[in-house]
């Protein structure tokens, strides 16, 4: 597998990651047993760029993390790792966190959980309204300076917000939503991100299912998938978000690939500074992910691609209403 590297300071990974978030009940249960077999697949294949957060299942995440990378070459994978959302013992989230003594400390949470001495790329997850954020990547620039953690990364923020961090300390890259069906980024993000040689890591790519292919109109979420509280998957929404998936599927047969495979694709085609996370829990879905890489998309098939799913087209936020303020970008 050939790699790409995270802006102009980062390192250089697989070029599609993994992120664990669905394997910690996102998503509804998953198995665990199964979870471990594809990080294991996914590291057998090259994949070496790994996601997490330290508030996925309040922890539970990084610790399958660890289990699945013990004994692995800790050279041979880039783990990153998200911070600062502040959970509750019920659901939902709580705040956020991002004063220096707060990042100091969940970085040491996470450190140990997921039994490693570092760190490769740490990010707060959101950005907290009451912190400059000079503040907090100042803390985790004294963190890099220590040696417990490699590179900046930041999350979901707006390019006014990346000037001001990248001037503290450089960002190797942004993770943000990134997909056919969210294409807010395009306007002015991605944009600045290129002017100042960062990267991005897209997150979302399959819209959480919606547009993998997968996903039927008379499916509803079970028993803890948050997206029972998604615009996207509701109702009022969904049956048209899916005439969009179907006229995807037309490219992508007359193309020879799957549904997941072209929209995976492409993000991966939008460019080489940009590297598709890929949410699989299943070997399966990893399976069937990782060809996406390979797939060339000529320009008539991103005419085809924009045709079928044109920017914008999605019907509902990509998050339920009181997420969406304390997001960088739009839809």
């Amino acid at each position: 597998m050939q790699t790409r590297t995270l802006g102009s300071t980062g390192p250089a990974v697989s070029p599609v990651g993994l992120g664990g978030m669905s394997m910690s009940g996102t998503y509804g249960a998953a198995d665990r047993t199964e979870s471990i077999a594809t990080v294991h697949a996914a590291l057998e294949a090259g994949v070496t760029l790994i996601d997490t957060a330290d508030f996925y299942a309040m922890g539970h995440n990084e610790l399958l993390l660890a289990e699945a990378l013990r004994g692995r070459d800790r050279d041979s994978y880039t783990l990153s790792v998200k911070f600062g959302m502040l959970r509750g013992p019920g659901p939902g989230a709580a705040g956020h966190d991002g004063r220096p003594e707060a990042v100091k400390n969940f970085l040491a949470y996470s450190l140990t959980r997921l039994g490693t001495d570092h760190i490769d790329i740490y990010r707060p997850a959101r950005l907290d309204p009451a912190v400059p954020i000079e503040e907090t990547v100042g803390a985790i620039k004294e963190m890099i300076d220590a040696g417990y953690v490699r590179h900046l990364g930041l999350s979901e923020v707006d390019a006014a917000t990346i000037r001001r961090a990248h001037a503290v300390h450089p960002v190797a890259d942004l993770q943000i939503e990134y997909s056919l069906i969210s294409r807010a980024v395009e306007a002015d993000v991605l944009p600045t991100l290129r002017e100042l040689g960062i990267g991005l890591t897209a997150y979302g790519v399959l819209g959480r299912g919606l547009i993998s292919g997968h996903w039927t109109p008379d499916r509803t979420a079970g028993p803890g998938d948050s997206r029972a509280f998604s615009p996207r998957f509701a109702s009022e929404n969904v049956a048209h978000n899916l005439a969009l998936v179907d006229a995807l599927r037309r490219v992508a047969e007359a193309k020879g690939c799957t549904v997941a495979q072209l929209a995976i694709a492409w993000v991966f085609a939008q460019g080489e500074d940009i590297v598709p996370l890929v949410g699989a829990r299943t070997r399966e879905r990893l399976a069937e992910a990782l060809p996406a890489t390979e797939l060339t998309l000529t320009a008539d098939d991103l005419a085809e691609i924009e045709k079928a799913m044109p920017r914008g087209a999605a019907r509902g936020d990509r998050y339920p209403s009181a997420f969406m303020s304390g997001l960088g970008v739009g839809n």
